[in-house]
């Protein structure tokens, strides 16, 4: 005769197993949404296409950071406000909806277009830039907050290796910078021209040109006048600002040689914290619900009354209950190693950040024959460079074929 187990019992017993199987299950996106980057189709007019300026992106690490905590690793989110900016870049390039478009040390930099982000989350598998764009007559022009999920494919040895598991944050800004741009009328885009223009001559020969912009009250720049086109003065400026904007573009080499360097890591970094948030994710959640699982089976366990007249029948409730608490003490243990394991994937995730730094190469510029060398970070060695191009100005030493910048050698790619 086999002995019947009592409904409580059983009905623990069920309630277990069930939401073991629930709180085991966490599903993952497999494929990442996408957007067609807009391209252009026809050839858009030199006149109407404005430069752009990719700013260094702000890390977004809290001030109180705990990264034990926030799983926000500085030395990561320091790396990543550089190396997003250059793939912005490159969007935007291969639309042909723009200009010339740089990553720039500052604002110091004259352009028509400046765009800037903050990192707001980003950690392999959701990342969140809310980025903003503004132009050089201080009219703003949107600022909005782009998000996405990776899935596993995003990080899949056979994807289009030109697509970062980002592009689809950086395709929405594209499309959206571009759509702005749109709402333009011509003269609006020549007068962006002309005032980023004159910015530069102000910022060189103040005497000369300070005068020709002034300000509002909101901040946008008013043209007060425009030089004459006849100035020898006019041209002068202009092979200066040719000068200025090729040591920039020595300057994008140095980003490009981080970018390209720290290409490979950053994507394994990516790839693997992503695993490790849904590993993470999974037992978090698991663990606490395996601990709440198990205090239910011991406290439900241990409120059954055992007493009964049939010495077999109590017998066989025991046992029951004996092997339902120890199912409940190791489903509480099982969830203190879990939330272990989740501390060895933050401890890992850590480590991988420490191989992140960037440092620029020094910079050799030669004028009139002097080699001078430009060092520091990128932003120190373009303050230096700006405030050596003043004093040249002043100087009159002239530019013509006596100024040659020296470009920095692109590291060597390790094969994938």
């Amino acid at each position: 005769m086999k002995t019947k187990l009592p409904t409580t019992i059983k009905i623990i017993a069920a309630l277990a197993v069930t939401l073991i199987s629930v709180g085991c299950t966490v599903s993952e996106v497999i494929h990442a949404e996408k957007t067609q980057l807009d391209v252009a189709s026809l050839q858009v007019s030199e006149a109407l296409l404005l430069d752009v300026g990719v700013l260094n992106f702000e890390p977004g690490v809290p001030e109180d950071n705990d990264s034990e905590q926030t799983r926000i690793y500085p030395e990561v989110r320091e790396a990543e406000a550089r190396y997003l900016p250059y793939h912005i870049k490159t969007t935007l390039q291969g639309t042909g909806f723009w200009g010339a478009v740089r990553v720039i040390p500052s604002m110091q930099v004259a352009t028509d277009v400046y765009v800037g982000g903050i990192i707001e989350e980003s950690d392999g598998e959701f990342v969140t830039l809310r980025m903003q764009a503004r132009d050089a007559t201080g009219r703003f022009w949107f600022e909005e907050t782009y998000t996405m999920q990776t899935g596993i494919s995003s990080y899949a040895e056979y994807r289009d290796r030109t697509q970062d598991p980002y592009q689809k944050v950086f395709n929405d800004f594209a499309n959206d910078l571009h759509s702005f741009v749109l709402t333009l009328e011509p003269k609006e885009i020549v007068r962006i021209r002309e005032v980023s223009e004159l910015q530069f001559f102000a910022d060189m020969a103040p005497d000369a040109f300070g005068e020709h912009l002034s300000y509002d009250e909101g901040g946008m720049v008013i043209v007060q006048r425009l030089p004459a086109q006849n100035d020898p003065m006019i041209d002068r400026l202009r092979q200066i600002r040719e000068r200025d904007r090729l040591v920039v573009d020595t300057l994008n080499e140095h980003y490009a040689n981080f970018y390209y360097g720290i290409a490979l890591p950053y994507e394994g970094w990516r790839k693997r914290t992503r695993e490790q948030s849904v590993a993470y994710r999974q037992n978090r959640k698991s663990a606490v619900q395996r601990a709440l699982i198990g205090a239910a089976v011991v406290a439900g366990s241990m409120a059954v009354d055992t007493r009964s007249s049939s010495y077999s029948r109590y017998r066989a409730e025991r046992i029951a209950q004996s092997a339902a608490i120890n199912r409940g003490w190791r489903t509480i243990m099982n969830a203190v190693r879990q939330h272990r394991a989740a501390g060895i994937h933050r401890e890992e995730i850590k480590e991988l950040s420490e191989s992140f730094v960037a440092e620029a190469a020094p910079m050799v510029v030669q004028v009139q024959g002097e080699t001078m060398r430009l060092t520091g970070t990128a932003e120190a060695q373009y303050e230096s460079w700006r405030k050596l191009l003043r004093e040249i100005y002043e100087t009159e030493t002239g530019f013509s074929e006596n100024i040659q910048v020296g470009d920095p050698a692109r590291s060597q790619q390790p094969s994938s």
